[in-house]
């Protein structure tokens, strides 16, 4: 194979470079609220979305819940990668019937902080031998270009939420669709591993018993043993998923067909269910809600909505 021309393989670094500079200019989101006392986990909960203010404390009863954890680790086919804090948060509607539906909130379900990928782009898709991808990986020797980050999002709303499952072991907790994103100038900004059409879908376990404890308070976040609110705490639990599979990446770089290829091929994706894991450790869950929803019917909802806009500081 005839070595790429150093003048080729600038040009495609820079406008590689180009690109991903250009993609990368995204917009502000607004601050998540300061919540007051009991309510400051809460700071997402989607207590405005129409299905949480239609709930009317008597057929359906209005809930939130939120799980947080500051570290873990997520293997995707032949990759490890170390994950920074994670932040679920979910309105929850139960019905009499012993069902429920999950809210999500506009902004999705999911919040975690970009991790950085061992090895950047030349642990992810070189050495190659494909011919273009081979002068990129020589290029990306002691290149700042090298970084790479993955950022967990969500792509859909989560659904199977079981809250017996969560003061349990080894039984699903709520199956979330989510995607990978790749981040890096030579990637461009649409590189994903999972898509809306074929996410990766997570079912987290507890591994061990999380400590139980729970707390009362007044509708602005105040506690009080007599007040109208109650939260739920399960927390210190490890959770866990071997269970998912990974579909390749899409839409990396310039000549998606090509990189994406490179991707798939160094990092062993697309991946079975069985040869991916995902755990997450000290998890730190809380779920709240009216103590007696039926004495505010048909307005559960609306009560939820008001006061957690009370505990706003």
């Amino acid at each position: 194979m005839p070595p790429i021309p150093a003048r080729t393989r600038l040009a495609t670094v820079s406008a590689l470079t180009a690109l991903g500079a250009f993609a990368s200019l995204g917009t502000a989101t607004a601050a998540d609220p300061a919540l007051n006392g009991e309510w400051a986990p809460f700071t997402r909960c989607p207590v405005d979305a129409p299905a949480m203010l239609a709930a009317d404390g008597f057929d359906k009863t209005p809930q939130c819940v939120v799980s947080t954890s500051a570290s873990g680790s997520i293997k995707l086919g032949d990759t490890i990668v170390t994950t920074g804090r994670t932040n679920l948060q979910i309105g929850v509607v139960q019905n009499a019937d012993g069902t429920s539906s999950v809210v999500a909130p506009a902004s999705g379900a999911l919040v975690a902080e970009p991790a950085t990928v061992p090895g950047g782009l030349l642990g992810l898709m070189c050495p190659s031998d494909i011919f273009v991808i081979t002068g990129i990986c020589e290029s990306l020797e002691n290149s700042s270009l090298n970084k790479i980050t993955a950022t967990m999002e969500s792509v859909g709303a989560p659904y199977a939420f079981d809250q017996t499952a969560g003061v349990l072991t080894d039984a699903p907790i709520i199956a979330l669709p989510v995607r990978i994103h790749l981040e890096n100038p030579l990637l461009g900004s649409k590189c994903y591993i999972g898509t809306a059409a074929d996410p990766i879908v997570l079912r987290p376990e507890n591994r061990e018993y999380p400590a139980f404890g729970m707390t009362f308070f007044q509708g602005d976040g105040t506690l009080d043993p007599a007040g109208e609110m109650s939260r739920i705490d399960l927390t210190g639990a490890t959770q866990n998923d071997s269970t998912f599979a990974v579909p390749g990446a899409t839409g990396c770089g310039l000549n998606v067909g090509l990189i994406n290829a490179a991707v798939n091929a160094k990092t062993g994706l697309p991946s079975a269910s069985g040869n991916n894991s995902l755990t997450l450790d000290d998890t730190q869950t809380h779920l709240t809600g009216l103590n007696a929803p039926g004495t505010v019917a048909p307005d559960a909802g609306k009560v939820l909505a008001e006061n957690w806009h009370s505990a706003a500081e």
